[in-house]
């Protein structure tokens, strides 16, 4: 068994079992992966994945468990050589974030402009995705960085650290019936159509328990994962937007009328997560604390050396999170 096999078996999983794909990516040809990919197998005595003639259609069972440890033996080689970068060059390198689009639009643009200023040697990549794309992201090993909110249960390899917190906002157009009520309720809220963020689709929405709660039964005119999409159809007339209070900006959105909804719904903490099976290079601490200050190397090492998240929740439980 040769590493190089591994990585080629890891680039086929990553790109959807497309082997032109994957010899494109790693600058080599498709006869070359299949030859490797067979060798493997053979080596193994069983498949790692289910062909139909020469294309892969899916992965076996106990194909499965081996691209998961062939992606953790491929994370440990990166982080020998992130190591020993560190001592040769530590501020050189690259840092991939998976986020949000509210956190990529409204939160991190200052936390990226004084980041490269610090480190204008390092090579920034910035993916945008629901909490479900960010996830996949981190399993499949595509970033370095997970910013999001909630979700904790979709980042179980992930030690996920809290950076802040936040409220939703209502949003409607200047002379909506509802710019005149500085505190409106659910039943109020619910006599109109509601734009707000995509639903999970591994649960049950927050939002719509809220209401259940009350006995209401919301309707949710439209859905999408970009804060400004959202302003964009409430501008239109579709319904009363709910966002987060990052994405409200007084500048911009002169035009809205921007309504707390703190006393409705409850507050959000967005966090920032990293594999536990990775290793820190110095200007991926120095991001985390730009981010949220803090989050000090000694508090981020010892997170990372807690044995669940449970012990890293412990670690922030007297800690008071700054609002935005």
């Amino acid at each position: 068994m040769k590493l190089q096999q591994l990585r080629y078996l890891a680039a086929v999983a990553q790109n959807g079992l497309n082997i032109t794909a994957a010899a494109e990516k790693l600058h080599t040809s498709q006869p070359a992966v299949s030859k490797q990919l067979k060798l493997l197998e053979d080596e193994l005595g069983f498949n790692i994945f289910v062909r139909s003639g020469r294309t892969l259609t899916k992965i076996t069972p106990a194909g499965q468990k081996v691209i998961e440890r062939a992606l953790h033996i491929l994370r440990e080689v990166q982080n020998i050589k992130s190591i020993s970068a560190d001592l040769k060059d530590e501020d050189r390198g690259s840092l991939s974030i998976g986020t949000t689009h509210t956190q990529a639009r409204y939160v991190l643009p200052t936390v990226i402009q004084q980041f490269r200023a610090k480190y204008p040697n390092v090579d920034l990549h910035l993916h945008q995705g629901t909490s479900e794309q960010i996830a996949e992201m981190a399993a499949l090993d595509h970033i370095d960085f997970a910013i999001a909110t909630g979700s904790h249960e979709q980042f179980r390899k992930y030690v996920l650290l809290p950076c802040y917190q936040w409220y939703r906002r209502i949003v409607v157009p200047v002379g909506h019936p509802l710019a005149q009520i500085k505190k409106p309720t659910l039943k109020q809220l619910a006599q109109y159509p509601i734009v707000t963020y995509v639903f999970s689709f591994t649960g049950p929405s927050s939002l719509q328990q809220i209401f259940s709660k009350a006995g209401l039964t919301p309707d949710v005119a439209l859905t999408a994962r970009d804060a400004d999409v959202i302003k964009t159809y409430v501008r239109l007339g579709f319904g009363v937007g709910i966002l987060a209070d990052v994405a409200v900006d007084p500048k911009e959105d002169r035009d809205l009328v921007a309504i707390d909804a703190s006393h409705l719904f409850p507050i959000h903490t967005t966090w920032i997560g990293f594999s536990r099976d990775g290793v820190l290079r110095r200007y991926m601490y120095d991001f985390m604390q730009l981010l949220a200050p803090h989050l000090n190397k000694r508090l981020i090492d010892r997170a990372s050396n807690a044995q669940s998240q449970e012990e890293v929740d412990m670690l922030f439980a007297d800690i008071q999170l700054p609002v935005r």
